[in-house]
């Protein structure tokens, strides 16, 4: 980019320039999804969509009509928390409703799922497996073994396909980079490779692309194939919505369970050394507050191996870290690690009638997400939407994080629009301070949308930190009061290249 400002001066710096007239469109920087699983997104878009069941019968009506005779049925986004009615189909229902195709069908948080007999019996040894249920959802270990067998069944070119509709659809909705959060068990090393490739197209967007594991072999892998980081979706815990985040307290209504941590703090110190060491970036996949604690005192460890220098200069990253308090704040920021998290979780899942308040009780469930104290604490956040959980819907995230469910724990307009742009660069290690901005030297990522009238706001003139008198010329966005339309993307532009026009 190498002007903003009035037209005068712009046209005689650059005379020969291509003059575009928006007509009364306007421009911001282009969105970075900080957290996506493309091929699960693509394969969404491509297949069934199980959202929209609303108990047992209206899922086996989908897989009814969409299984084919030999040919492995992926699908996603069965939530029972929404269903009139919580029962599962058994198994046995979900074979007859296969007619023996091999089926795969994931709960919401991509952390359990359905699966038929046969694809079962794709996966040897499955069934001695922790997380192994002879008719219930899979978790764990299980199910890291199904995932495998069901991406296994997947041709390249077919994964290329919706790897490729994935971007296009990103690249529609004003996002010129998204963050791939592979790992071995949920993707495999040629999927990640794959995709990285297609980052590379100027036609699509920018794939920075994260690999999940530790060890050696990991860092080599990630070398080999041009991941940024051993990091993204390396579990150091589950998910909240299928009893798997690690808590200090047993969930409210299954007080059995605690979930399960899958790193000691010991293990996550090691993996950040060995990271910080290799001049990568670590991070980790990390929910309930008993995880966010061994990852936090993971932290500290790791600082007594190479020093607070060196832990800041990684700039390391954390994804989800939904429940983590003040003080865990603090010693993150002192860390320069980055929070990349999902204002939809909240949108969905929170206030006083959700699933979080469904496991949790309301008290525990109104401290989650809060984008307030990890900003006040000075954690760099970077939104996403871990698609396919969520969708593909940047200015819905940015209403999100600016309407919580919580009083008290959204954010600005402008600072969640900065975390779901600039925040994302900066949370792939493109800390310059103008990448993911609108000015000169800034590399030309941005996207033009249709006109709304924008306006300059705060939720709480406490916090609110820039003049809303025109005169201050504070660039201005759409209303993000709940109902109010949100803007559609006309062209988005990667370095320059357009990568998608309505036109």
């Amino acid at each position: 980019m190498v002007w903003v400002g009035q037209d005068g001066p712009g046209r005689a710096l650059h005379p020969d320039a291509e003059v575009v007239d928006l007509d009364g469109a306007f421009v911001t920087p282009g969105f970075v999804d900080a957290h996506v699983h493309a091929t699960n997104t693509g394969l969404h878009l491509d297949g069934v969509d199980l959202a929209a069941a609303r108990d047992a019968g209206d899922l086996l009506a989908a897989v009814r009509s969409a299984a084919r005779p030999g040919q492995v049925l992926i699908a996603h986004g069965w939530d029972e928390t929404r269903w009139s009615h919580p029962r599962l189909p058994s198994r046995a229902e979900i074979d007859e409703a296969a007619g023996g195709a091999p089926v795969y069908l994931s709960r919401v948080d991509v952390h359990s799922a359905l699966v038929s007999s046969a694809l079962a019996d794709l996966a040897p040894g499955v069934t001695d497996l922790p997380g192994w249920s002879d008719d219930g959802p899979v978790t764990r270990e299980a199910h890291s073994a199904v995932i495998a067998a069901s991406r296994a069944a997947v041709t390249p070119e077919h994964r290329r396909r919706v790897q490729e509709t994935f971007l296009r659809t990103a690249a529609s909705l004003g996002i010129v980079s998204v963050h791939e959060n592979a790992a071995p068990g949920i993707s495999s090393e040629e999927d990640l490779a794959g995709l990285i490739e297609l980052g590379t197209r100027p036609d699509l967007p920018e794939v920075v692309g994260y690999w999940g594991a530790t060890g050696q072999d990991a860092l080599a892998v990630a070398r080999r194939i041009g991941a940024r980081g051993l990091a993204g979706d390396l579990l150091a815990d589950g998910a909240l919505g299928s009893r798997t985040a690690a808590l200090h307290e047993p969930y409210t209504d299954a007080p059995a369970t605690t979930g399960n941590r899958y790193l000691d703090a010991a293990q996550i110190a090691e993996h950040v050394v060995l990271c910080t060491e290799a001049g990568m970036q670590a991070g980790f996949h990390v929910i309930g507050d008993a995880g966010v604690s061994e990852v936090v005192e993971g932290f500290r460890l790791a600082e007594k191996e190479v020093g607070r220098r060196a832990l800041v200069g990684g700039k390391h990253r954390l994804e989800h870290v939904e429940m983590v308090d003040a003080d865990q704040a603090a010693v993150l920021a002192g860390y320069n690690v980055a929070a990349s998290m999902q204002p939809l979780f909240d949108a969905h899942w929170g206030g006083t009638d959700g699933m979080y308040a469904t496991r949790l009780g309301a008290d525990r469930a109104a401290g989650l997400n809060p984008f307030s104290t990890l900003a006040a604490a000075g954690v760099p956040l970077a939104f996403g939407s871990d698609a396919p959980v969520t969708p593909l819907a940047p200015w819905e995230s940015v209403r999100a994080a600016v309407h919580h469910r919580t009083a008290g724990s959204g954010i600005s307009p402008r600072a969640a629009f900065n975390a779901h742009t600039r925040g994302g660069h900066r949370a792939a290690g493109a800390d310059d301070g103008i990448t993911g901005t609108l000015v000169p030297g800034a590399p030309a990522h941005y996207a033009v949308w249709e006109p709304v009238e924008l306006v300059v706001s705060a939720p709480d003139n406490r916090v609110q930190r820039w003049s809303t008198d025109p005169r201050a010329r504070v660039p201005g966005l759409p209303p993000l009061e709940p109902g109010a339309p949100l803007p559609t993307c006309l062209r988005t532009v990667r370095h320059g290249e357009v990568i998608h026009s309505r036109d």
